[in-house]
């Protein structure tokens, strides 16, 4: 139930970005808006993910998760509002946008805490990549549902129905097992609040070495391009699909949201690539070239391909970073860890539509992504290399 529903949520999610950067678009045709969309999502990540994960920790995270579920409904109903009024004005986009990034970061920290409670520990990465599946689902059903939204209701009637889509997960929340009793007996005694907490949790994270590579490895993709490039997918498919735009734009999300499914379906099924820490360093080069690929590309096959194949081996670093999160976390700050994480992997995106976005705005969206994608290259590399040679030393008598 936590899987379906979760997954009908992050579909809910996809649909409202679909019409909603759509209609922002075709209205103000403003790379420097998709910019802005980028980070009044994610900055909510930065400033309060560490917080959140701690807030898991003391309170009933099934109450915060509804809470967030709310707060997307109400997105989308204002969306519905503003178009069918004609209403339709930057600022009052900025404001639903906002408003859409603190409900992603009260939920987040507290469904991966969720998802530890519910599986036992043998089989947490598994339960992480088949959440992280639901995900890419979500992004493969989204474009489709949406767009098809759009072509029977309109984008007003549209986005008033996908406003329902998070109902099931509210709902079944209500009297659903796993909140504050499941974990009492590890629970801290002594509650460290504030920022004091953030920067106790992070010393914890720094001293740990698995801790500390899975969360620089997600917060380097989250600085250098996140999923900014979602956000000008407009335009990437104007430049490729010319008067069949609106095609290639589906078409486009379609291709990222495919490669991770089918990551998702084929490491499960078959089990592979355990997560390890070099491995998804791996992974996360090939996701570089790819989406600098995609940058470069001038026919649709070409980027339709590369997008793919980002989404496969984004999916598999992704989720083996969070698994290994999880499974390294110390039990009685769970919580607080995986905010930390979170802060990392979805707060630093707020730079990312600094570099892809507003960039893009003065040299062009597709040199600004295929450069910060080969700075991201270049960073990964180092790092592997480094972490390669401390790891062929010989250790002293």
């Amino acid at each position: 139930m936590f899987f379906l529903g979760a997954t009908a949520a992050m579909m809910a999610d996809n649909i409202e970005h679909v019409i909603s950067y759509w209609m922002m678009w075709q209205k103000f045709h403003s790379p420097a808006l998709g910019a802005f969309a980028v980070v009044s999502h994610w900055l909510p990540y930065l400033l309060f993910a560490a917080y959140s994960g701690g807030l898991a920790d003391r309170f009933d995270i099934r109450r915060l998760i509804q809470l967030g579920m709310l707060m997307f409904m109400g997105v989308s109903i204002g969306w519905g509002f503003m178009f069918m009024t004609d209403t339709t004005a930057q600022w009052k986009a900025m404001v639903l946008l906002v408003i859409h990034g603190l409900a992603g970061v009260i939920w987040l920290p507290a469904s991966q805490v969720l998802i530890h409670r519910i599986v036992p520990l043998e089989q947490l990465p598994s339960a992480v990549r088949l959440t992280a599946t639901g995900r890419y689902m979500a992004f493969l059903v989204g474009p489709a549902v949406g767009n098809g939204l759009q072509f029977a209701f309109g984008p007003v009637y549209g986005i008033f129905i996908n406003a329902l889509i998070y109902a099931p997960m509210f709902v079944w929340l209500i009297k659903a097992p796993y909140g504050t009793e499941t974990d009492r007996a590890i629970q801290p005694t002594a509650q460290i609040r504030g920022y004091a907490q953030i920067w106790s949790t992070m010393k914890v994270v720094a001293e740990n070495p698995i801790l500390l590579a899975t969360t620089v490895l997600v917060g380097a993709s989250a600085f250098f391009i996140g999923n900014a490039y979602q956000a000008q997918m407009p335009g990437f498919a104007h430049d490729l699909g010319h008067a069949r735009a609106d095609f290639s734009y589906s078409l486009l999300l379609g291709a990222d949201a495919a490669g991770g499914l089918a990551a998702g379906l084929i490491l499960e099924g078959r089990g592979l690539l355990p997560p390890k820490v070099r491995t998804a360093f791996i992974l996360a080069m090939i996701w570089c070239c790819a989406l600098a690929g995609f940058a470069q590309a001038s026919t649709n096959a070409v980027a339709v391909t590369l997008l793919f194949v980002a989404g496969f081996v984004e999916l598999g670093f992704n989720s083996m970073a969070q698994s290994l999160v999880q499974l390294h976390a110390p039990a009685e700050m769970r919580g607080r860890v995986i905010g930390v994480f979170s802060m990392s992997a979805s707060g630093l995106r707020t730079f990312s539509g600094l570099s892809v976005g507003l960039l893009g705005a003065s040299i062009g969206i597709h040199n600004s992504l295929s450069y910060s994608a080969a700075a991201l290259f270049l960073l990964y590399l180092a790092i592997f290399v480094i972490r390669y040679l401390r790891s062929r030393r010989p250790l002293r008598p």
